[in-house]
This record gives structure tokens, C-alpha cells and sequence, in this order.
């Protein structure tokens, strides 16, 4: 009878049960569509500009194969091993319930929607974590072995790191580790997995290591634009809520990033004299990865400060530090993807772990256990020392395993691959690119190294020349 006090548009039927929120699932859907904007078409559009161009389409298919093969696993058995009933404290147990319409349709394990929206959600972090990974990859891995390697390491990489950490049965997630948004599980994990299989599949071939000029910087910042934008879902949408802090978490994850942006293009012009468009570009993503572990537990002035150490830390480890370590000239990472994403995600784990107010926090966690969730700084402000040390030391233990897991799971997988196919392209596909690979090509009209043979195109114009209008110009 109370249902008869409500407008006619809000009472539950069939399609609207009594326990869905209508606006939380729309902000879910929302935000979801927005990371997978994110993919597909942002960074299929920002690694198809910034390599050479004959890298071109096989950068941007690397990425979208990606976003296909991990919706088909992830519906087939990999939501239910990062987020079904427990197997081991790390893993979930395989089955196919995330595909059928029963499960789909009832409550998620969190949030007032179905679950349908929940898979969907985590399905393009997943996915975006496998593309992160092709950064470190462009320009030489054989297409076949990608293809190998995406459901492989969905399967054995990160659905350990995603139910450890995000599932509330999962042993760092009982800990307490605060990963607001996939600090550990997506950025930290990629950047650690992406270094090591570069390591597996070896460098490009010199020249094309050497010379590195982008095909199209203009498109370039295009995928970058739709990248920062669709963090608003991607840091926006982990509440499960349209809550006061998803809001927060949104607009702390701008201010981070045009923070980060501005600082690493200052060093860039403090240094170099030239403000790099690159430059500015990797600041923006370190500032987004950065602050991504803690976008919503911490206050504004905590991510200009994140924005701050995550335009100089990461742009250290990449202009300083790369060109001084052994490992780190050896590997190559044809997107500095380690820097970006390892180094940034790290930073930020690591200072959610100082920074996180225990307010917000509770917030967001809805505890009152103050052991849990309470940085440094306000354990020592609080007279909670103990508290906030112990929740600096529970991130590090995250950080050692999602570090440890990831460098042995990830070598494990190439080298099982390795026993069926080549990981590297062939001597004659690394010269001379997607024509080889693909037998296409990015810019058709001429490719590289071609002589543009101005009387052939000349002669068409003149046979197919249309009659003119009486203005002079073709009808």
C-alpha cells in the first residue's frame, strides 16, 4: 500500500523491482559506456597516431581485438573468477552464471542495480587493462601470440589481482587495501605486466627505435581528449552510487590531472626549453593514474598535491632514471607504459595510503572500523599513528603482490605461448608493417617511402574531370 504515496513513474514492476535504484543504474550504464569510450575509440585512436605510420593499424587492432576477446571471456568465466564465490582467497569460482538472464536480472553483490550492470561495468576495466598492456607491445609482437595472450592473462592475471582487492571476499580487500578505482588491479598491474612481456618479446627493430616520430599528433590528442573525459566514469562510477562521492571523485580526478599536465610540461620547458605536446599528454595520464587508487578518500587540496608529485616523480623515472638503469634501457617499452602506469600507479597508491581521509573514507566504504582506511596523516593528526601506519603497510603488501603476480604470471604466459607460436613478428613484418601484417595500410594514397608521382594523379583528373557550372565550379 505505501507504493500508492509514490509518483505513478517510480512505483516497482516487473521491470523496475523495489530494490533498483533507477538513478544509480543509469549513472552506472553512464559511466560505464564512458571507460569504454576510453578504449574504443580513445586509445584506439591514441596508438594508432603516435607510432610510426606504418604501426599505425596494427596498433589500433591490437587495441580493439582486445576490447572484443575480453567481453566474450569475461561474460564466459571471467566476472565469476574476479567476482563469484570464493575458490582461494585470491580467486573466485569459474562458471557461466554471468551469461545467463536469471543472474543478470537480480541485485548485483553491491549497488541497487541488476547485475547485468555490474558485469558490464567491470568489463571494460578488464578490457582497458589488456589495452594498457598493448602499449608496451607496439611494433613488434606477433599478431597470433596477442591474440593468445589477451585471454591468458585476463584468465590468470587479473582476475587474481580484481577478487583480492575489489571482491569482499578477497584476502587484501579483508585487509583493508584502499583501491578506490584500479590503481593496483588496472594501472599498476599494466604497467608491471606490460614491462615484463616487453622484456619477453624483445625490443623493435633499432631504426624504428631510434626514430620514433608519431604519424598524427593532432589525432593523437583526439584520443588523449576522449581518454581524460571518460575517466569521469572511470573514477566517477565506483561508488555504485550517484553519491556525493562520485562528485568528488570526479572533480578531484581533473584537478589531478590538469595539475599533473601543467607541472610535467613546465619540467619539460624548465629542461628542455620546449613544451612537448607528448609531454604534456604522458603528464595528463600519470595524473589521472595517479590519483586514481584514492580519487574519492581524499580532499581537494590532497589531489593538487597527487597532480603535483605525479608530474615530477614519473617524468623523473622516465627522463632521468630510464636512461641511467640497466633493466630500463634493456626493456623496450615502446609507450613508456612502466612510467606512466607502474611508476603513477604506485605514487598514487602509496599516498592514498598518507592521504586518505577517514571521512571520506567511510563514506565510500561504509565502515567504522578505524584501523581500516585512515592515511598517515590523519592517524598522526588524530592521534591514530598506529592506524594510519598500519594502512601505509597494508598498500605496500598490495603493492609487492600485484607487482610479484603480475611479473610471474605474465612470464609464465609468454612463455607458454612461445611453445606454439613465434611472440615476435617476423624480420620481414617488423620492416615493413601493416602491409605485411595486415595487407593494409593506414594511408593508402602513398606509403612510406613511396615517391608520390604527381603525373598519374594529374591524368585522372583530367579524364575524370566534371563539367563545370556556370559559377567555374563541378556541379
Amino acid at each position: 500500500m505505501a507504493y500508492l504515496y509514490l509518483p505513478r513513474n517510480l512505483q516497482p514492476d516487473d521491470a523496475n523491482p523495489s530494490w533498483m535504484n533507477k538513478a544509480d543504474n543509469a549513472w552506472q550504464l553512464t559511466s560505464a559506456t564512458l571507460v569504454g569510450l576510453q578504449s574504443v575509440p580513445g586509445l584506439v585512436i591514441l596508438y594508432g597516431s603516435i607510432v610510426k605510420k606504418k604501426w599505425a593499424l596494427n596498433s589500433a587492432l591490437m587495441a580493439l581485438y582486445a576490447f572484443a576477446a575480453v567481453l566474450v571471456c569475461w561474460v564466459g568465466w571471467g566476472y565469476q573468477l574476479a567476482f563469484g564465490d570464493t575458490l582461494a582467497p585470491f580467486l573466485g569460482k569459474p562458471n557461466l552464471d554471468a551469461s545467463e538472464q536469471k543472474f543478470l536480472m537480480s541485485q548485483a553483490f553491491v549497488g541497487k542495480y541488476p547485475n547485468a550492470s555490474m558485469v558490464y561495468f567491470q568489463f571494460v576495466f578488464a578490457a582497458i587493462t589488456l589495452i594498457l598492456i598493448a602499449g608496451a607491445l607496439l611494433g613488434r609482437m606477433n599478431f597470433i601470440a596477442w591474440m593468445l595472450f589477451v585471454p591468458l592473462w585476463l584468465t590468470c592475471s587479473y582476475t587474481v589481482g580484481a577478487f583480492s582487492i575489489w571482491c569482499p571476499q578477497g584476502w587484501l580487500y579483508r585487509m583493508g587495501v584502499i583501491d578506490y578505482s584500479g590503481g593496483f588491479v588496472i594501472h599498476l598491474s599494466s604497467g608491471v605486466a606490460g614491462f615484463t612481456a616487453a622484456y619477453w618479446v624483445g625490443p623493435r627493430a633499432p631504426r624504428d627505435r631510434e626514430r620514433f616520430p608519431p604519424n598524427n599528433i593532432l589525432l593523437m590528442l583526439a584520443g588523449a581528449g576522449i581518454l581524460w573525459m571518460g575517466w569521469t566514469g572511470f573514477n566517477g562510477g565506483d561508488p555504485y552510487v550517484a553519491s556525493l562521492d562520485a562528485s568528488l571523485a570526479v572533480l578531484n580526478t581533473h584537478v589531478c590531472a590538469a595539475t599533473s599536465l601543467l607541472t610535467w610540461l613546465m619540467l619539460d620547458i624548465l629542461f628542455y626549453e620546449k613544451p612537448s605536446v607528448i609531454g604534456a599528454t604522458q603528464g595528463m595520464i600519470t595524473g589521472l593514474v595517479c590519483i586514481t587508487p584514492a580519487a574519492g578518500v581524499v580532499q581537494g587540496w590532497a589531489a593538487i598535491l597527487m597532480g603535483l608529485l605525479s608530474g615530477c616523480i614519473p617524468w623523473f623515472s622516465m627522463m632521468f632514471l630510464h636512461k641511467k638503469m640497466w633493466l630500463l634501457k634493456q626493456v623496450d617499452d615502446t609507450m613508456a607504459v612502466f612510467h606512466t602506469h607502474a611508476v603513477a600507479g604506485t605514487l598514487g597508491a602509496i599516498l592514498a595510503g598518507v592521504l586518505a581521509n577517514p571521512r571520506l573514507s567511510r563514506i565510500f566504504y561504509m565502515v567504522d572500523d578505524w584501523p581500516k582506511y585512515i592515511g598517515l596523516a590523519y592517524g598522526i593528526q588524530s592521534g591514530r599513528f598506529n592506524a594510519g601506519l598500519r594502512q601505509l603497510w597494508v598498500q605496500l603488501i598490495g603493492i609487492g603482490f600485484v607487482f610479484v603476480w603480475n611479473v610471474v604470471s605474465t612470464s609464465v604466459i609468454c612463455l607458454i605461448i612461445r611453445m606454439v607460436v613465434p611472440l615476435r613478428m617476423t624480420e620481414e613484418e617488423v620492416s615493413e608493417g601493416d602491409n605485411a601484417v595486415h595487407g593494409e595500410e593506414a594511408y593508402a594514397l602513398w606509403g612510406d617511402g613511396e615517391k608520390f608521382d604527381n603525373s598519374k594523379l594529374q591524368l585522372v583528373h583530367e579524364m575524370e574531370e566534371p563539367p563545370l557550372s556556370k559559377s567555374g565550379y563541378g556541379l
